[in-house]
């Protein structure tokens, strides 16, 4: 099926938002080119209805603030820089502290906040992003140019593939921050979802939610998915980790290399399940513990009401040499690719 283009919105500098609408008849991805933003997600439950799982706004206005980043793009670098600074090269870099004195999803305005450029891949169920990230923007080093392809796959899924180069050293970690409710946007909590993930090892973090540098196994801890298990019962322990942030929101160490399998996400009502695919060494666990307020016009979304597996390198690796890294030498081209399919 051809991929079908329509006008969103509009900035408040004039500049128009277009949404691209990706289908193979099973599944279908409605993407704007504001934040590369998935808007709607839509597949089939066991009943052969179509449901909408990520969670979103409703409208082009109220994604100009989208708290919680629904659905976008993430960069130059997903998750936390622990004071906003780091060091490539012996040159000290500092960047947008825009969380507790931190730097987060890329500062004030990360790529979640950018018109990026659009072309549909002709013969291919499929449409390219692209934007440039100017040297020092957010205080990052180097003229990096990024590509986004959004794909929907003959396996039922939306295929995500990130390609980016520096002209200097920087550093690049890019993720999707969708937010996922196998049971309908709309359906409330996520507690009775199952979830499975093959990792046996976390980074716990200190009370700033970022890493402290450790590496523990999940074993017997609320952190083991290691076997299929309901997400709510993690999500209420009082385990200090959990506790402190009223769930989960923490970089699991993914097994193996390579393009693989990372996650399997069951919903209890509609009987859809999620696989989700990556070449990343990690995946953030967010369980929707400060989401306020997002609705598509019909139903309002809080706390819990969603989780997001945001595949990427760790977070703060950059102060930390047994972490990978997210160093991108010049000229060298950084490539991740995550596919969330639908079975």
């Amino acid at each position: 099926m051809s991929v079908v283009k329509n006008n969103y919105g509009i900035l408040p500098d004039g500049r128009e938002v277009y949404e691209f609408v990706l289908s193979n008849g099973f599944v279908t991805a409605h993407i704007i080119n504001y934040g590369g933003i998935v808007t709607k997600l839509i597949t089939k439950d066991k009943n052969n209805n179509d449901i909408d799982v990520v969670l979103g706004r409703a409208s082009m206005e109220e994604y100009l603030e989208n708290d919680g980043c629904l659905g976008a793009a993430i960069g130059r670098f997903g998750n936390r820089i622990r004071n906003g600074e780091f060091e490539i090269n012996g040159t000290t870099y500092h960047v947008g502290k825009n969380n507790k004195g931190n730097s987060l999803h890329g500062g004030f305005v990360g790529f979640n906040k950018k018109l990026w450029d659009a072309k549909v891949v002709e013969g291919e169920n499929a449409v390219i992003l692209s934007y440039t990230s100017v040297d020092g923007e957010e205080g990052f080093p180097g003229n990096m140019d990024v590509d986004i392809k959004y794909s929907v796959t003959d396996e039922n899924g939306l295929k995500i593939e990130y390609f980016a180069k520096s002209d200097k050293d920087t550093v690049c970690n890019l993720t999707n921050h969708s937010y996922f409710n196998l049971n309908g946007y709309n359906s409330g909590k996520i507690y009775d979802h199952k979830l499975q993930m093959n990792s046996r090892f976390f980074t716990p973090n200190d009370d700033m939610n970022i890493p402290v540098g450790e590496v523990l196994s999940v074993v017997g801890t609320p952190f083991d998915f290691t076997e299929e298990k309901r997400l709510g019962d993690g999500m209420t322990s009082d385990y200090l980790q959990v506790a402190r942030v009223n769930g989960f929101d923490h970089n699991f160490v993914l097994d193996g290399t390579g393009l693989r399998l990372c996650a399997t996400v069951t919903g209890d009502k509609t009987g859809i399940v999620m696989q989700v695919f990556t070449n990343q060494h990690g995946v953030q666990l967010y369980t929707a513990n400060m989401l306020e307020s997002a609705n598509k016009g019909d139903y309002e979304n809080g706390v819990h009401d969603g989780l997001c597996l945001e595949t990427q390198t760790f977070p703060d690796c950059v102060h930390y040499s047994h972490f990978p890294t997210a160093l991108l030498r010049k000229g060298e081209e950084y490539y991740h690719i995550t596919e969330y399919r639908f079975v």
